[in-house]
């Protein structure tokens, strides 16, 4: 007779979730189809469709084999060490990357849907694309981090981007 699944906590459904997506996120990274990654962590695509969607009722150990297979790693915080994480990342305020990551920034990565072909943009690139499309951008809509990166492009970079020039005398 199979075992009920116990009750999962709000914020263990939330960690479920964010780890599926990381999963997603990487296996789409590498260029894996859901059916290599699949066979290659010895699960169904189902399974592994379950993982990425962070499903609690799904076995560890499938979650650790798509883990294994996309050569990711379990990491487990005290909620003390959560703390000392999020202040880490509080100290990159200002930080510009040398490559931006367009699945990291959802509202750039809905700005540039002409681009084609690469996952990544410079920093010069990713400012471009901020400026001339603010007038789709959905500032509430942005988390704290691609804030934290328009702020850090625009301070650091406004000078280095080509600014629209005027005629003498106008």
């Amino acid at each position: 007779m199979p075992t009920t699944t116990p009750p999962v906590t709000e914020a263990s459904a939330a960690q479920l979730k964010s780890l599926g997506v990381q999963i997603r996120i990487r296996r789409k990274a590498l260029g894996v189809s859901a059916t290599a990654a699949a066979e290659a962590a010895g699960i169904s695509r189902v399974t592994l469709h379950r993982v990425e969607k962070g499903e609690p009722s799904v076995a560890a150990g499938a979650w650790g084999n798509v883990l294994a297979a996309l050569g990711m790693v379990w990491q487990a915080h005290s909620a003390g060490q959560l703390a000392d994480v999020a202040s880490e990342r509080q100290d990159r305020k200002g930080w510009i990357p040398a490559r931006v990551h367009l699945h990291d920034y959802p509202q750039l990565r809905s700005l540039a849907w002409q681009v084609h072909g690469t996952e990544t943009l410079t920093p010069m690139e990713a400012l471009g694309i901020y400026e001339r499309n603010a007038r789709h951008l959905d500032a509430q809509a942005m988390s704290a981090d691609e804030q934290d990166l328009l702020d850090a492009l625009r301070l650091g970079l406004q000078d280095k981007h080509p600014a629209k020039e005027t005629p003498d005398g106008v």
